[in-house]
């Protein structure tokens, strides 16, 4: 199982129900893949760098999990297929960038309490 981080740009039209039936597809996805969800977070909506699809913001989405690396060309198969989805980003993490993840999701969860 390899360690994976996913991002992805749902667009900025979405209903609130939307985005959390978008989310939960995918997660559903990758659960039934067999993988392992270390951890999920919602961005929210933020302006992007460029214009895509004519839209300037969209809510954005990271999935960190691990998982067969057979899964992963499915899994971003069904990004591509997925009207909603504007962008998306997923990076195989070493030893060192898990780490720095763990220590991320540390100080994120420090700095809401």
């Amino acid at each position: 199982m390899n360690h994976y981080e996913t991002v992805f740009i749902l667009n900025p039209v979405l209903s609130e129900t939307q985005i959390k039936e978008t989310v939960k597809k995918f997660e559903d996805y990758l659960l039934s893949k067999g993988a392992e969800m270390i951890s999920k977070e919602d961005w929210g909506l933020k302006k992007l760098a460029y214009p895509i699809e004519k839209k300037k913001s969209g809510f954005y989405h990271l999935f960190e999990y691990k998982v067969a690396g057979d899964a992963i060309a499915p899994f971003e198969l069904e990004f591509r297929r997925d009207d909603s989805v504007m962008r998306y980003l997923t990076v195989k993490l070493d030893k060192h960038a898990a780490a720095w993840a763990e220590k991320r999701r540390n100080r994120v969860k420090s700095a809401k309490k």
